[in-house]
């Protein structure tokens, strides 16, 4: 079942939510329209739409899928769920060999045992600090490269909150796709300096208030010093 993280926010995927393989996938609603944070690992589609409805929504609504970076747990499910929605997909531009091309090397498909089904993206993100509104609501889309090189977090104010879309703030990290811990160090330090009061991350859930969001950075900073 999905759970509401504060005022236009849930959570519809993930493990226990959707199917184990998938990443945390997040939902923004604003005037009844409604965006997507990733999309899962691709076994789990049904009951992330599904989770949709629980929240009181139509998955005809969704107008958008942000992708946070082309690792196979994040797009194995966008072609089903572009197919179901009519959304359009935005990534970074460092990030259309994979999703675009769906290059294994940096999809990482065959750790999941997953054949990944490319998918065009509508918008690409090429400057840092882009802006996309949906309903009342504006996203930035900022670069945050370390984990893969066009690695972007999310950030919109919901309920009066500032709301950080921070996938896989714990890595892993690996050559075959591009990692680099000192590109990934200053984009939490960039992180950290948002002061966000809530975090949505990638695979551990949510954090807040804004003192557990910077225990929580902080606490991988330590680990990757």
């Amino acid at each position: 079942m999905a759970r509401e993280i504060c005022p236009q926010v849930y959570q519809v995927g993930g493990d226990g939510l959707s199917h184990p393989q998938d990443c945390c996938v997040y939902l923004v609603e604003s005037n009844n329209s409604l965006a997507l944070i990733d999309a899962g690992a691709g076994k789990g589609t049904a009951r992330i739409l599904e989770n949709i409805v629980h929240c009181g929504f139509s998955p005809a609504n969704v107008r958008y899928i942000f992708v946070t970076h082309g690792h196979i747990d994040h797009i194995g499910g966008l072609q089903d769920l572009q197919a179901e929605t009519g959304a359009e997909v935005v990534a970074h531009e460092l990030e259309l060999d994979a999703v675009e091309k769906g290059n294994p090397r940096l999809t990482a498909a065959s750790w999941y045992g997953v054949k990944y089904r490319p998918v065009k993206v509508d918008r690409v993100i090429r400057q840092d600090g882009e802006t996309l509104t949906l309903g009342d609501t504006e996203f930035v889309f900022l670069h945050t490269p370390g984990h893969t090189p066009g690695s972007l977090s999310i950030l919109c104010r919901c309920g009066g909150l500032k709301v950080l879309f921070g996938q896989d703030i714990h890595g892993p990290f690996s050559k075959q796709w591009g990692s680099d811990i000192k590109e990934w160090r200053r984009s939490m330090q960039r992180l950290l300096e948002l002061e966000a009061d809530i975090l949505c991350e990638g695979h551990f859930g949510i954090y807040q208030p804004a003192t557990a969001v910077r225990e929580y950075i902080e606490s991988y900073l330590r680990q990757y010093k």
